[in-house]
């Protein structure tokens, strides 16, 4: 193993990271879903300043129509049928048009708690890496497999982003905590396990919120992640253009956001279609 040239590479990874954050004033967004898995979408957002992309499985399912599913809920129940040959080439036509200096993370078959059992053999990792990425987007459910995750992608010069979640959401995308209190223990055992970016998970992504509003219980537990934990912080899920405000004060430096866009996006193919159909 080439230590020292993987080593340098995590460091030029999170130099992207950091510089994005200085960038955009302490918070910056990782902009993912339609704009991870479309190459010219991701051409798009960095060309309106997006400085990280994540492309990843299950928005890929959704984009590809495996197994016919049209929404992102229903690709979350399929993902681990993503090949990892498609994530591959994903990320390799991804990382050609927006340049070297872009962060790109990656969502894998394997990298989540899969409904299917998926085995990440280190030659993905080797793969994934010369494809273009700089990390991986985990959302792992054990520290245990965390930690197995963190291990090989550090010895492919990857970083990690990973996350904590409320065990009551509707899909556990991350390790559980229930408590602010418990927030802050996970996280300091991720940050301990050598997790380079912790993120919360909001539990918006389905359930909705209130424009302009984060709740109570969010906000305190996303102040238990951010006053615990030395590395980048992350908050996902269901974050828009009527809320996203409400998390600048919070002092969380990456907002992960793919359905806000996607929704836009689709808009605006509705609207251009229809004025051609309908003159």
């Amino acid at each position: 193993m080439i230590t020292g040239d993987m080593e340098t590479k995590r460091n030029h990874g999170m130099a992207k990271v950091l510089e994005a954050i200085r960038l955009h004033n302490g918070t910056t967004i990782l902009s993912t879903g339609i704009t991870g898995d479309d190459a010219r979408l991701a051409k798009a957002a960095v060309e309106a300043g997006a400085r990280m992309i994540e492309p990843n499985h299950p928005a890929v399912a959704l984009a590809r129509g495996l197994g016919g599913v049209t929404t992102m809920h229903a690709a979350e129940q399929i993902r681990h049928e993503v090949e990892m040959r498609e994530m591959i080439n994903v990320t390799r036509g991804v990382r050609a048009v927006v340049g070297r200096e872009i962060y790109i993370t990656v969502g894998i078959p394997g990298g989540f708690t899969e409904l299917v059992p998926t085995e990440i053999p280190d030659e993905y990792f080797a793969e994934i890496s010369r494809a273009g990425a700089d990390g991986l987007h985990i959302h792992k459910s054990t520290i245990g497999d965390l930690e197995q995750v963190v291990k090989k992608a550090h010895q492919y010069g990857l970083l990690v982003d990973a996350y904590i979640a409320h065990p009551d959401d509707l899909h556990l995308f991350g390790l559980p905590a229930r408590t602010p209190k418990e927030v802050a223990k996970i996280a300091k055992q991720m940050e301990e396990a050598g997790t380079d970016m912790i993120g919360l998970m909001t539990g918006m992504s389905y359930e909705g919120v209130g424009a302009g509003e984060i709740h109570p219980v969010i906000k305190e537990r996303l102040q238990a992640l951010v006053e615990t934990v030395k590395t980048p912080t992350l908050a996902e899920g269901g974050i828009n253009l009527s809320n996203f405000k409400a998390f600048m004060g919070t002092g969380v430096n990456i907002l992960v956001v793919g359905t806000s866009i996607d929704d836009e996006v689709r808009s605006a193919a509705r609207k251009v279609v229809r004025q051609f159909i309908e003159r």
